[in-house]
């Protein structure tokens, strides 16, 4: 079975007895073989949490694999999606002017270590054309003034659909999207920020931390919602700082833990590994 098509379930749903023999009765009888299974009893929402990745039989598809586990799905009320595991979320990369992120993000891309299909680049800047030409990647200059801003997100839409994208990953993207676009897609925009809000709000957080003696300082990967940077969290990564850091140092290490956090976020999200939780998420690792 090594070499057959494999697949990821994920899916949530009111707990019940039951869950458990029900997906994986259905998966033996269509011939499917279970590598990897994962699941979560939250017992504050009630709610039962799965991630099952199984190789299936030639011939079988993820749609028709869907199709039969639809019964499944509909006697539980499940919160489901089935997936080729090779199908790679094909994603808009968003970027302001600060390229650690995003360079990050294409270096592990380059190298087969992120697993999404990398469709442009899009910023509000030029800066950065150079380096998403240089991967091989479009760039999409969409500038943005007071004026132009409901104008320029309907070109981010319309880019979106024509490219066939189902993902944005905000990589320091320095705009607030619309609360429009937020609701419009749930689940499928990330971004990431420093981790000192509330605390530290506004322009240079970091030289504000420095000079509140902070020694712990990181990063959190989220997805969008209209609630500022309040959307259900997917990562966090925090380092140790020290007194002998100065601003700039502490600057440095902040974007170093930015860009690991959100490249964990991402390839996660790409491996059906996160599945919204209310206001939080479960993240099968």
């Amino acid at each position: 079975m090594d070499s057959a098509p494999q697949c990821i379930l994920a899916l949530s749903c009111p707990n019940r007895r039951g869950i458990v023999a029900a997906v994986t009765t259905l998966l033996a009888q269509q011939g499917c073989d279970i590598s990897e299974s994962q699941q979560f009893d939250d017992a504050l929402s009630g709610r039962f949490f799965m991630r099952v990745v199984f190789s299936s039989e030639e011939g079988q598809t993820a749609t028709s694999l869907a199709a039969r586990f639809g019964a499944v799905a509909a006697e539980f009320d499940m919160d489901w999606s089935l997936t080729d595991r090779a199908l790679r979320p094909r994603a808009l990369v968003m970027v302001s002017s600060l390229g650690h992120c995003l360079n990050d993000l294409l270096y592990r891309w380059s190298t087969g270590a992120l697993s999404i299909d990398v469709a442009a680049v899009v910023s509000n800047h030029t800066n950065l054309e150079t380096l998403a030409c240089s991967a091989g990647i479009p760039f999409i200059h969409i500038p943005i003034t007071r004026a132009t801003r409901d104008e320029a997100e309907r070109r981010l839409v319309a880019l979106y659909d024509e490219l066939g994208c189902d993902l944005i990953v905000l990589a320091r993207y320095m705009q607030i999207l619309s609360d429009d676009l937020c609701r419009r897609l749930p689940g499928r925009i990330i971004n990431i920020h420093h981790s000192f809000l509330p605390s530290f709000k506004g322009a240079k957080p970091y030289h504000q931390a420095y000079r509140r003696g902070v020694k712990l300082i990181g990063a959190t990967a989220h997805y969008v919602t209209p609630d500022l940077d309040e959307g259900p969290i997917i990562e966090q990564r925090v380092i140790r700082v020290g007194h002998a850091m100065n601003p700039d140092a502490l600057v440095a290490a902040g974007r170093d833990v930015e860009a690991v956090a959100l490249a964990s976020a991402v390839q996660w999200h790409a491996e059906r590994r996160v599945i919204l939780n209310g206001s939080t998420t479960v993240v099968f690792r």
